[in-house]
């Protein structure tokens, strides 16, 4: 390990940061000194003062296959030790999340005193290059980041560039007054930074250049067009706060932008006069959250842009304050308190089936009634116990509520709504019966969500909470697909154990150029190839060798989808046939997916779907939502689903259920045939679609009144050439998908 010049660095900072106010700027070589860091390679770099840490991938790998030289490490300074790191990765992105083809890159420590470190990374995007100079200086709270692109093509370049902000921990806070996201906002911003926070941390990044948003916050984006012999210069700052306060970034950006400001301070309290616990106060401006400060021993202060305000007091399980409209004016300080916050009540639910008693997993969520404004005081969202099952016990702010129950709602049952009222202290008990309408085990058929994570880089759901969010979704095997790492299989599999279910290991192998998931892998596989560097075909060789029996191509037609960057000759290695299955995903387009495949049908290739959610957080996004129905002969496997999948026997669906009679799809059947099927739909059924080559359109059929159940003997017609396949779709816009019968 390298360390720099100066005298006063030291891998913990403790024994400098105790006796100065402002610490030695320091750079190390070496594996990070930043606990849970990814920078784990001799010549990786951290840059360090009093009051942060950041370490540059210099060679070990970046995520989702950035090119070498990101920063991957970030972390607070506390009390004189270097926090955990929080983030999966925070640099520049040259075009969105597209391939980035790489073939050059350098570093130079430009700058190495006790005061200022600069280090200037190079990076090749085709034929753009890439500099990126971070700057630390003493007593600095925050990075400088400052990226030159210049294009030494000869074609003008339409981008979508800028520094992002992806945590591994905690929730994102886009930019205030933000109205869309993954568009172009039209709309005017009250701010032009974003934050990712947890209860105890708090990293804004702030980016005065951006017009753009994607991926709930994380991304800070310019469209342009970058002219052949052009260069372009983003200026950003990352800030660092070693607690869940906004008040220092709040402070920072109205600095920067040289806004005047005034100051609120005051007192909050429970109406029995207590301090609670994580007591904040809400900073809200036209009528969007504009930021929080938290209230230390009851006590608060915050700068603020001179402006028009309301503010309320909150805390954890607490009834909100009244609301307070403020005027902030240049250079006061005003005085608001809260002494009436109220405190919580206890929702205590059992959930069961109808007749049968039998216990459900649900999820419950608020769909009205107080909402905490800031995540770590609270979830919307809540999950029965893993055991005993069907139990649930939440801490709510008094007040009335309407609660949803889902356990499986949409494909076997409907969802249960209930009205409650919570008071202080109290405990609000409350028996809830689902009804089940159809029963898929019972006729062999299995579903899985085949694209979800955990809490591994960019993914924050721990993995009890996973594994409780898809069985109250009443999906038949858990599945976990991490980037690039297979880190939580042990955990994953003894949690799927307790409740007797079979766990799917994956991984999601993550390229710049296109994402798969194997699966099943082999316990204890890892994963050898680099997906930074090495071609389709070795990635696709590693991953056989690590014992799958599936290989699908993820999303892929998005940014970073395999036909995307094949069409686009991004792809090293160029095209393959080694895959298996292309997937269907609840978050992007699936129309350019859907005509692919069905043009391989016409061509005779086996080529069947897979089908996941791409959940990363399972309280804010639905497990489940998307999933894949298999046809599973004799004992349920993971190795005998993934075979079912691999023969076609099976279905993509949001909601509406199938039950093919004479013949599974993936089979074969005549022109004249009858093909008997049962359809359910639990929110009714509304049109089924039979379509054949290229896609064209054969049989419609229109139910009348919407029949939650229906059984219809089709009759394979004689303009049906090569396939015949079945779309369907329910009363709510919910769709299934069916591979083909092939004709013969």
């Amino acid at each position: 390990m390298r360390i720099s010049k100066k005298i006063t660095a030291t891998l913990l900072l403790g024994s400098m940061l105790g006796s100065v106010a402002h610490a030695d700027v320091t750079i190390t070589t070496g594996k990070t000194i930043i606990p849970d860091g990814e920078a784990t390679h001799s010549q990786d770099i951290t840059v360090s003062n009093e009051n942060l840490a950041f370490a540059l991938a210099v060679e070990s790998s970046a995520p989702w296959g950035v090119p070498r030289g990101a920063l991957v490490d970030l972390a607070a300074v506390k009390n004189g030790q270097v926090d955990l790191d929080r983030i999966a990765f925070a640099d520049f992105i040259p075009n969105s999340w597209s391939a980035w083809p790489n073939d050059r890159k350098s570093l130079k420590i430009i700058e190495d005193t006790s005061d200022r470190a600069v280090i200037k990374v190079s990076r090749n995007f085709g034929k753009v290059d890439i500099s990126t100079w971070y700057t630390l200086v003493s007593g600095s709270d925050a990075i400088e980041l400052k990226t030159v692109m210049t294009n030494h093509g000869k074609e003008a370049i339409e981008l979508t560039s800028g520094f992002t902000l992806w945590p591994d921990a905690g929730t994102m806070f886009p930019a205030p007054g933000l109205k869309s996201d993954g568009a172009v906002s039209t709309d005017k911003t009250l701010s032009d930074r974003t934050v990712g926070y947890g209860r105890d941390w708090a990293f804004a990044l702030h980016a005065p250049y951006f017009d753009r948003n994607t991926y709930g916050g994380r991304d800070m984006y310019l469209g342009h067009t970058l002219k052949a012999g052009e260069s372009r210069t983003f200026d950003a700052e990352l800030q660092v706060v070693p607690n869940g306060d906004l008040a220092p970034v709040v402070k920072a950006e109205a600095e920067r932008r040289g806004e005047p400001t005034g100051t609120i301070t005051g007192q909050l309290r429970a109406n029995e006069g207590d301090v609670p616990d994580d007591a904040i106060v809400i900073i809200e401006k036209e009528d969007e959250l504009y930021g929080w400060t938290l209230a230390k021993g009851g006590e608060y202060s915050m700068v603020l842009p001179s402006g028009k305000y309301q503010i309320y007091g909150t805390a954890t399980g607490h009834a909100n304050s009244e609301v307070e409209t403020i005027k902030v004016e240049a250079n006061r300080e005003q005085t608001f308190n809260f002494t009436d916050l109220a405190a919580p009540g206890t929702l205590s639910l059992t959930v069961e089936e109808t007749g049968s008693g039998i216990a459900k997993d649900a999820r419950i969520s608020i769909v009205k009634g107080q909402e905490p404004p800031v995540e770590f005081l609270g979830k919307r969202s809540f999950f029965t116990e893993l055991l005993p099952v069907g139990q649930a016990e939440i801490e709510l702010a008094p007040g009335e509520y309407r609660i949803s129950i889902d356990s499986g709602a949409g494909f076997i049952s409907q969802m249960k709504m209930l009205n409650v009222k919570l008071e202080s202290g109290e405990i609000n008990r409350r028996d809830v019966k689902i009804e089940q309408i159809s029963y898929p085990n019972q006729n062999g058929w299995y579903g899985a969500d085949l694209h979800h994570h955990g809490n591994i880089l960019e993914a924050v759901t721990p993995p009890e909470t996973v594994v409780r969010s898809q069985l109250a979704a009443a999906l038949d095997l858990t599945f976990i697909s991490e980037h690039d790492s297979t880190i939580n299989y042990e955990v994953f599999s003894e949690l799927s154990a307790r409740r007797e279910v079979p766990f799917i290991p994956s991984i999601e192998v993550s390229p710049s150029w296109g994402h798969m998931n194997p699966f099943p892998i082999d316990a204890g596989a890892t994963l050898t190839a680099d997906p930074s560097t090495d071609d389709v075909q070795t990635l696709i060789k590693d991953m056989k060798a690590m014992g799958a029996e599936v290989i699908p191509m993820n999303h892929p037609f998005n940014d970073y989808g395999y036909y995307t960057n094949l069409e686009n000759n991004n792809v090293p290695g160029g095209a393959t046939d080694n895959f298996d299955l292309l997937e269907l995903n609840i978050a992007v387009d699936n129309e350019p997916t859907l005509k692919k495949a069905r043009e391989l049908w016409d061509k005779g290739e086996a080529m069947y779907f897979t089908a996941g959610t791409d959940t990363h957080d399972a309280w804010n996004q639905l497990s489940g939502s998307i999933r894949m129905m298999a046809h599973v002969e004799g004992e349920l496997t993971p190795l005998n689903f993934a075979k079912a999948l691999k023969a076609g026997h099976a279905y993509a669906t949001q909601g509406p259920l199938l039950y093919p009679q004479e013949v599974m799809f993936g089979e074969h059947v005549q022109v004249g045939d009858i093909w008997t099927v049962k359809f359910v739909a639990v929110d009714g059924l509304k049109e089924v679609r039979m379509l054949s080559k290229g896609g064209k359109v054969v049989k419609t059929i229109s139910p009348a009144e919407a029949p939650q159940k229906l059984e219809l003997a089709l009759s394979i017609p004689e303009e049906a050439e090569s396939w015949v396949s079945l779309e369907v779709e329910d009363e709510d816009g919910s769709m299934a998908w069916t591979n083909p019968v092939w004709i013969r």
